[in-house]
C-alpha cells in the first residue's frame, strides 16, 4: 500500500469519525445528559445541605456544556480515533487472514471498542458528577489511560499469538486460543490494578447504573458507526485504486502489423 493510498484512507477515516461522532453526540444528548442532570441535582442537594458560604459561580452554563461542549468533545474524539482506526486498517489489511477491506475495517473497529472502551470500563466505569473524590482525579485519569494502553498491547499480543498458532492449529483454533489468552491477561490486569473511588452510599443506584449504561452505549454506537462507515469508504478507495487501467489498456485493439511492400 503506497503513501498516497494511506493518506487517502487516513482522511477517509477522519471523515468516518466525524459522522460517527455526530451519531454518538445525538445518543449522548438523548440518553446521557438526562442522567448527568439527575446526578447534578443529587450533588446540589447534598451541597445545599452542607452549605456554609456563598455559592460558586458557574463559569460555563449547563446549557453550553450539554450542547456545544458535548458536541465538541465527541467530534474531536471521533475524528481522532477515526484517523487512528484508518492507520490500524492500513497495517492490518492482508495481515490478519484472508479478510477483505470491509471485514478488516469491522475487525479494527471491534478491537478499538474492546480495547479503548470495554476493557477500561470493566475496571474504571464512567462516573457521573458527585461520584469520585476531586483530589484523586489525576490518579484515576492515569489509571484509566493505563488500562487503555494495556488493552491495546494485550490485543496486539493476541494477534501475534494467533498468527503464530494458525499454521499449526488452524485459523479457528488459533483465534479461540488467542482470544482466551487475551481474556485471561485482561482478567489478571483487572485483579491487580488498584480500584477506583467508592460510590457514595447516598447516591441513587438507578442514576449511576443508567449513566454508566448510557456511557457504554454511546461508545458502542460510535465504534460501530465508525467501523461501518470506514468499511464503505475504504472499500471504495481500494476499489478505485485497483488495476482497472491495465484492463482497459488490454481491451484496446493492438495496432495492426505493417505489411512490407512488394
Amino acid at each position: 500500500m503506497n503513501s498516497v493510498t494511506v493518506r487517502t484512507l487516513l482522511v477517509r477515516g477522519m471523515i468516518a469519525g466525524v459522522f460517527a461522532g455526530l451519531l454518538a453526540f445525538g445518543l449522548a444528548y438523548l440518553i446521557g445528559e438526562p442522567q448527568v442532570d439527575a446526578a447534578i441535582a443529587v450533588e446540589e442537594a447534598h451541597a445545599h445541605a452542607h452549605a456554609h458560604g456563598a455559592e460558586e459561580v458557574e463559569l460555563v452554563s449547563r446549557a453550553v456544556q450539554s450542547t456545544a461542549g458535548l458536541a465538541t468533545a465527541v467530534l474531536v474524539y471521533g475524528t481522532a480515533f477515526g484517523g487512528i482506526a484508518a492507520l490500524a486498517f492500513c497495517f492490518a489489511l492482508g495481515r490478519i487472514g484472508g479478510f477483505g477491506a470491509r471485514a478488516t475495517a469491522g475487525l479494527v473497529a471491534l478491537t478499538g471498542f474492546v480495547t479503548v472502551a470495554l476493557v477500561p470500563f470493566l475496571k474504571y466505569p464512567a462516573n457521573p458528577p458527585a461520584v469520585g473524590d476531586p483530589d484523586t482525579l489525576n490518579k484515576r485519569t492515569a489509571l484509566f489511560f493505563l488500562m487503555i494502553v494495556l488493552g491495546v498491547l494485550l490485543a496486539l499480543g493476541a494477534v501475534v499469538l494467533g498468527r503464530k498458532l494458525a499454521s499449526r492449529w488452524g485459523n479457528w483454533n488459533a483465534t479461540v486460543a488467542a482470544g482466551a489468552a487475551f481474556a485471561v491477561a485482561v482478567g489478571i490486569a483487572l485483579a491487580f490494578l488498584p480500584a477506583g473511588d467508592p460510590v457514595p452510599k447516598e447516591f441513587p443506584a438507578d442514576v449511576l447504573w443508567e449513566f454508566r449504561l448510557a456511557s457504554l452505549g454511546v461508545q458502542a454506537l460510535l465504534w460501530a458507526a465508525l467501523g461501518l462507515i470506514l468499511a464503505h469508504l475504504a472499500h471504495r478507495v481500494l476499489e478505485a485504486g485497483s488495476p482497472a487501467a491495465g484492463t482497459a489498456e488490454a481491451a484496446e485493439p493492438a495496432p495492426a502489423a505493417s505489411v512490407p511492400a512488394h
